[in-house]
C-alpha cells in the first residue's frame, strides 16, 4: 500500500472508486457514489491540505482515500474521511493504512481521534481493530452525531 498527498488531478481514478454505492451504505452521506455530491467531498478533501490517496502497492491501482485534520487547540489529530474499494475490504489493507496513519501522527501529536457516525458498524469495528478506543460522543461539522475513538501514543507504541 502506498500513501501520498491527494492531488487535483486525482479525481476521475478516485471517483472511479468512490462511484460503488455499496461503499457508502452505512455512511451518514450515502449519496457520496453520485458525482456533484463526491465532487463536493473531493473538493473539500482538497482544501483540508490533509488528504491522501491510497493504492495498491501490487497493482498500482487506486483503491481509496483516508484524511488528517490537525486540532491546535487540542494537540490532537484526526483521522477519518476514510473510503476503500471493497475489494479490499475485509483483510488487512485498513489496518495497514491506519498504522502508517498513526506512525507518522505520533510523530507529532500523543493522541490520534476518529469521529464516526454511530451506525457506521463497519467503520466501528475497524477502529476498534487497530486500537481505538470508545472516549466520548460529539456532533460533526454537518451536524449528525458520531462516537469519538481515540488511541494514545504510548497505547500504540505497546501494541
Amino acid at each position: 500500500m502506498h500513501l501520498r498527498p491527494l492531488r487535483g488531478g486525482d479525481f476521475d481514478t478516485l471517483f472511479s472508486v468512490a462511484s460503488d454505492p455499496l461503499i457508502w451504505e452505512q455512511h451518514p452521506d450515502s449519496d457520496r457514489y453520485q458525482p456533484h455530491v463526491f465532487r463536493a467531498f473531493f473538493d473539500k478533501a482538497m482544501e483540508s491540505r490533509g488528504a491522501l490517496l491510497v493504492t495498491d502497492a501490487k497493482t498500482g491501482r487506486t483503491i481509496g482515500s483516508s484524511r488528517y485534520r490537525y486540532d491546535a487547540q487540542r494537540e490532537e489529530i484526526e483521522i477519518g474521511w476514510t473510503f476503500l474499494a471493497r475489494s479490499h475490504w475485509g483483510g488487512a489493507h485498513n489496518g495497514e493504512m491506519k498504522r502508517l496513519m498513526l506512525a507518522h501522527a505520533f510523530g507529532f501529536v500523543e493522541t490520534v481521534i476518529f469521529r464516526v457516525g454511530e451506525h457506521n458498524v463497519r467503520s466501528r469495528t475497524a477502529v476498534e481493530r487497530i486500537g481505538g478506543v470508545l472516549s466520548g460522543e460529539a456532533v460533526d461539522d454537518a451536524g449528525r452525531r458520531v462516537v469519538v475513538y481515540s488511541i494514545r501514543k504510548p497505547d500504540f507504541a505497546a501494541r
